[in-house]
């Protein structure tokens, strides 16, 4: 798709989306697994083709010199014959050597290819919208303790517990007991269920059972489900065991009354194998797959964590957003436009609009409008409502609250004092005209 007014590529709406950046970033890898493969097939050949050679030399010298010890204890002189072999094995040598540092020197430039492949598919100047600058202000410290705590509460909940603390002795930070103390019992219990071991993961189910309920969570019951199915598969001589340990469902028989009928029915099938009756799905291992991304998501909830982290939510979303801010930086100095983005860590703040075209910069004589890039992460990143002012497109703050005129409207604080005319104000929809102090915040 090409702009009209400038003539430049623009990417269609299909573009622009998380999953097609996604798609054409895997392109852009695969272009360069390819040369990465072909490196690899060339090694492997250069070295099964050296090792060959190699033998190959050392068995004719070997033949050669044993000829000469031959003669050399007959007390013969050295016959034309064995002249010309050592002449032809010396050349022999010197072919091969050079042969062989032939070939090595091509796969030199077959993994300079590589290299030329990742500048020509990635761009190697990401440093550039960011300034080294963000850091060295006593505020900008701060931030980086923040975000070094990040990294560790990350490490943490990833279960690299020793990473973690060589890091927070390095980086000087004091990383409280309480802290951690969740963590390590998270970690612990997610270890055991790994191990299909339900022993550590029930018994915290069970003290935490008020608050499990409260978040309508069902782990506890598919614990216990999981411990049955574990018994249903040691076959018949687990019948009775299996029995007894029903009665667990008690308590869960309301709301999962038909999943403890159908493992009830499964009981008929147990001389003959679970395994081979319709009953087989009970014995799917997703189920332990499964019972850790729940202990994982309801042990989150208790914390008030999100099951992933910050940082990997943060960085999942830094690396959607960075192709669009270094397009936009691209755009900025194609056009040779000064002051528009003048520090590092701020984005541009305004465009201006005129006859049909978008150009950067600014003009008494133009109208400059609010403006905010907006970048489409997907609905794995929305946590909260945002409201955007539809007048003035930008995103509202507690500074510059949504505010609901009397006509139901809601328009931003900022544009309600734009829009006031001689002590009135005319709502840009309806338009109704009413007092600008009948207008109420509204907090989402």
């Amino acid at each position: 798709m090409v702009c009209p007014h400038c003539g430049r590529a623009v990417p269609s709406s299909g573009d622009r989306g998380p999953v097609a950046r996604v798609r054409r970033m895997m392109e852009l890898c695969a272009c360069v697994e390819r040369e990465l493969d072909k490196v690899l097939h060339k090694f492997l050949s250069y070295g099964q083709h050296c090792e060959r050679s190699l033998e190959e030399l050392l068995c004719y010298v070997s033949q050669l010199r044993q000829e000469l010890s031959s003669t050399a204890l007959q007390g013969a002189p050295l016959s034309a014959t064995l002249s010309l072999m050592m002449a032809q094995c010396c050349r022999k040598i010197k072919d091969t050597v050079q042969k062989l540092a032939s070939d090595h020197k091509d796969i030199h430039s077959s993994v300079s290819r590589v290299g030329k492949a990742i500048d020509r598919n990635f761009d190697a100047e990401l440093c550039s919208v960011v300034s080294d600058s963000v850091w060295e202000s006593r505020e900008k410290q701060q931030q980086q303790q923040i975000l070094q705590m990040a990294i560790v509460e990350h490490l943490y909940q990833q279960g690299m517990l020793s990473v973690a603390e060589e890091l927070s002795q390095e980086s000087t930070l004091n990383v409280d007991l309480d802290f951690k103390q969740p963590f390590l019992e998270l970690n612990r219990i997610l270890e055991a269920l790994h191990k299909q071991d339900l022993r550590p993961a029930l018994d915290w189910a069970i003290s935490k059972r008020q608050h499990l309920l409260e978040l309508n969570s069902s782990l506890e019951f598919k614990l216990h489900r999981l411990h049955f199915i574990r018994l249903l598969a040691g076959g018949p001589d687990k019948q009775l065991e299996a029995l007894s340990y029903a009665r667990h469902f008690q308590p869960f028989a309301r709301l999962h009354q038909r999943e403890i009928q159908v493992m009830m029915g499964s009981l008929v099938y147990l001389p003959l194998g679970i395994e081979n009756s319709p009953y087989c799905h009970l014995l799917d291992a997703r189920h332990w797959t499964e019972i850790c991304e729940t202990f994982t998501r309801d042990a989150c909830a208790l914390l008030g964590l999100s099951v992933e982290s910050p940082l990997s939510v943060s960085f999942a979303s830094g690396c959607v957003a960075l192709p669009v801010l270094m397009n936009i930086k691209a755009v900025i100095e194609q056009r040779q436009c000064t002051g528009v983005w003048s520090h590092k860590d701020e984005l541009p703040v305004s465009v201006i609009s005129w006859g049909g075209g978008v150009g950067w910069g600014s003009g008494a004589d133009l109208p400059v409008l609010s403006w905010q890039i907006e970048i489409e992460l997907g609905m794995k990143c929305w946590y909260h409502s945002v409201f955007a002012c539809p007048i003035l497109r930008q995103q509202t703050t507690d500074s510059n609250p949504p505010i609901k005129l009397i006509c139901g409207h809601v328009i931003s604080r900022d544009a309600l004092n734009k829009l006031i005319n001689g002590g009135k104000l005319k709502c840009p929809y309806c338009p109704m005209e009413q007092n600008p102090a009948d207008g109420k915040r509204i907090i989402f």
